[in-house]
């Protein structure tokens, strides 16, 4: 928190701890569903529907939200939605999780310290030990804070001036393992706040953890350690655990969020898109965002395929994970060549001294398969092969894991090597054993050496850290893609952050690797991880600076000025590149790479209002018919009390309206199935210090497209909104068969105000 400006942010880190792969839905069994039931707020009461319900345990009373959340009988399923005042039963899923030089990398530090733009900030279950929160110099906790600090069955958790909030939820993922036999959470992990996994802590502390200096891992990449608003206060909300996370957890969270005060939602998880009249996360979101709470969510860890997105609904702030240009060096050498991958293991083989170099593929243990072996995984090395050898395996996930199981089959070090869809993205990890992660294209090298040598040998050594990296940013591979699986007129992501190889704060439980002892006993109080868990908090700290600056502007306002400030350029002067090192595109970045600094000072916003999300959702198909009993030409209600207007009256969507979803005032446009032409309508505000003229100064024509605004000139003053017109015109059916991108650019001589434009001519 800021103290300057009177203002006072609160952000909040939401389902933390470790990334899991865990089925969508749990098994049903007899006397087996977990759901949420969604009320109408005047019709009905959830405690007298559940009267006289057999095998029913209620679980969470959201009363904000006109909703129970309870395990109910297989018997009594098909009769729930029938019965008067229910809205909405939605059955319960698994949800998956998905730095000290990120900030000068940002602007908002140069060689450690704050520049201006970090002179005015405001500020993210968590290891409270750690140093990045601290609450040295902080004043009392404002008043107007309402949450808790619930230790749970831990005495020795405690909260402070600047971590002032610490919940925990586990009754769903408890109440789900059980019913789908799966793994319980461990009672310790289960009954208090407390970071096990170094998930949490990690996404917190980049969010807003307090300045630290000389944080680093193992000895490299020391530096000062802070969050995107290291003043701030922050408040854990533990809703994800070493078995899974539950999506009424997280529904949960959110609501109680809400009610105690945060002003910022980081949400470093998510699950497969779905429909937003089912997806839990979608309608939690949405009750936030009619709070005036901003939201900004992870994007996923399912690239580089399309329409891989998680937190794809519009209210959400969605954010895709890039490199920046720092590296931590790693040298594979060989025949007299050199190849360079990165590494932070805290040791390595001696200067000069060569080993034998092996495959994975040459190196698997009897009666097991090739296809294991080149990817090291465990127990598919032949000790008799690999004893004194380096190990060059295959792969970008579980990569600490490789190394242990090189490591146990008496390998001395290991080069792990990136597969085709990998590409370029290599990740900093502190492995067990020496170790280089190298991209594909240097790793053809190494395996056109072993190919066609008969005693290959090399070694492994390291350097400090190195800067200055080109290109910057780069997209990661593992970043989810768009289009938008759910709604392809809104393009998601909607921008880019670091989110490759990022320092910040760790748990004290487990090691660095994450390997369990006795194979890892280090202990670390700032780890590198990876992902757009990681990015999705950098977003999450720059918001809390908008937040303190501009205290009334709405969630939309404050995603509009970092998208439409976000730049598409990378350091080497070239366009932001993916993983293979070609052009990325908008599915890759949304609108670019965050700008903090420019997002500031935006200009112009978007602000896209209740009644817009109103029109947005009634303009849908929706597999979830609301009200099916209702005649088609009739006005119907929508069905969940969360998507009611401000004042708590039901919205009322008319099967006459013309407005479509690429109508949706937002600060990109998509046009999916474009034939001939047509028009879409935006509005823009003058958030500046002073009345402007603005003018459209650059068009990128996406390719087979014509693109004009009307009108190209707005005269506005100091809070006034206007409306403009983009019309799109085909002009080369063929050449815009598949996605073409474009953009359209307000200036005023100071400011830049850029919006992606994404269309196709051909339909789903």
């Amino acid at each position: 928190m800021w103290e300057g400006g009177g203002c006072r942010v609160f952000l909040l880190a939401l389902a933390l701890f470790l990334a899991l792969q865990t089925p969508a839905s749990a098994e049903k069994k007899a006397c087996g569903y977990l759901i949420t039931l969604l009320m109408h707020p005047h019709r009905s009461s959830c405690a007298n529907l559940i009267i006289g319900l057999t095998c029913f345990q209620v679980l969470y009373k959201l009363d904000a939200i006109h909703g129970i959340v309870a395990h109910i009988d297989d018997v009594f399923m098909p009769r729930l939605q029938q019965l008067t005042g229910v809205l909405g039963v939605i059955q319960d899923t698994l949800v998956d999780l998905h730095t000290t030089h990120s900030w000068d990398f940002l602007s908002l530090a140069s060689n450690g310290q704050a520049t201006s733009a970090w002179a005015s900030d405001g500020e993210f279950g968590v290891w409270p030990e750690s140093e990045s929160f601290r609450d040295d110099d902080l004043p009392n906790v404002p008043s107007r804070w309402r949450g808790t600090c619930d230790r749970g069955n831990d005495p020795t958790f405690r909260c402070n001036k600047k971590l002032i909030g610490a919940r925990f939820f586990s009754k769903g993922i408890q109440l789900l393992s059980s019913l789908s036999n799966g793994t319980q959470p461990n009672s310790e992990d289960s009954s208090s706040p407390r970071d096990y996994e170094g998930h949490g802590t990690h996404t917190l502390s980049t969010a807003g953890g307090a300045f630290v200096p000389d944080a680093g891992v193992l000895g490299r990449g020391k530096g000062r350690a802070a969050g995107g608003s290291p003043r701030a206060r922050v408040a854990a909300y533990k809703a994800c655990f070493a078995s899974g996370c539950s999506g009424v957890d997280v529904l949960a969270a959110i609501v109680a969020a809400v009610a105690d005060g945060v002003d910022v939602i980081s949400l470093s998880l998510g699950s497969p898109a779905s429909d937003y009249l089912t997806d839990l996360i979608a309608i939690g979101t949405f009750f936030a965002v009619q709070k005036g709470v901003t939201v900004v969510a992870a994007a996923g860890n399912s690239g580089p395929g399309p329409s891989t997105l998680s937190n794809v609904a519009p209210w959400m702030f969605t954010v895709g994970a890039s490199a920046t240009d720092r590296s931590f060096p790693a040298y594979v050498n060989f025949g007299g060549n050199i190849i360079e991958g990165q590494s932070v293991a805290n040791s390595t083989l001696p200067l000069g001294q060569a080993y034998p170099i092996i495959s994975g593929e040459q190196a698997n243990a009897p009666n097991q398969a090739t296809a294991n072996s080149t990817l090291c995984l465990p127990d598919s090395l032949d000790p008799a092969k690999v004893e004194g050898k380096i190990v060059v395996c295959v792969g970008g996930r579980g990569r600490a894991a490789k190394g242990l199981a090189v490591k146990q089959a008496g390998g001395v070090g290991m080069v792990l090597c990136n597969d085709v869809s990998f590409g370029d993205t290599v990740f900093v990890d502190p492995h067990l054993i020496p170790a280089a992660h190298c991209s594909y294209s240097q790793c053809e090298q190494l395996f056109n050496y072993l190919r066609d040598t008969d005693n290959p040998s090399g070694f492994i050594t390291t350097t400090d850290v190195k800067f200055g990296v080109k290109p910057a940013p780069k997209m990661a591979a593992f970043s989810s893609r768009g289009p938008n699986p759910i709604t392809p007129q809104i393009l998601k992501p909607d921008v880019t952050a670091p989110g490759v190889s990022i320092i910040a704060a760790y748990t004290g439980a487990i090691s660095p690797s994450a390997q369990p002892s006795p194979f890892d006993d280090r202990r670390v109080p700032y780890n590198v991880m990876s992902g757009t868990s990681m990015s999705c908090p950098h977003v999450s700290g720059i918001v809390g600076l908008l937040k303190t600056k501009y205290p009334s502007w709405s969630p939309a306002m404050i995603k509009s000025a970092i998208m439409t400030t976000a730049t598409v350029g990378a350091s080497d002067g070239n366009p932001i590149r993916d993983q293979t090192g070609a052009a990325a595109t908008p599915f890759s970045y949304g609108s670019g790479h965050v700008d903090p600094v420019r997002a500031l000072d935006p200009g112009l916003v978007y602000d896209t209002t209740l009644v817009d999300y109103a029109n947005f959702l009634c303009s849908l198909k929706l597999r979830q018919d609301p009200l099916p009993s209702l005649p088609v030409n009739l006005p119907i209600k929508l069905s969940l009390p969360m998507f009611d207007g401000a004042a708590g009256n039901p919205c009322t969507c008319s099967n006459g309206s013309s407005f479509r979803p690429e109508d949706l005032n937002y600060p990109s446009i998509t046009v999916p199935c474009l034939t001939g032409s047509t028009s879409v309508k935006r509005r823009v505000k003058n958030v500046g210090a002073k009345a402007s003229s603005y003018s459209v100064t650059a068009i990128e024509h996406p390719t087979g497209i014509k693109v004009a605004v009307e009108p190209d000139k707005l005269s506005l003053g100091v809070g006034e909104e206007k409306e403009f017109t983009v019309k799109l015109d085909v002009v080369d059916s063929a050449a815009a068969a598949n996605y073409v991108f474009g953009s359209i650019e307000w200036s005023d001589g100071l400011h830049r105000v850029r919006s992606p434009v994404v269309a196709k001519t051909t339909c789903g």
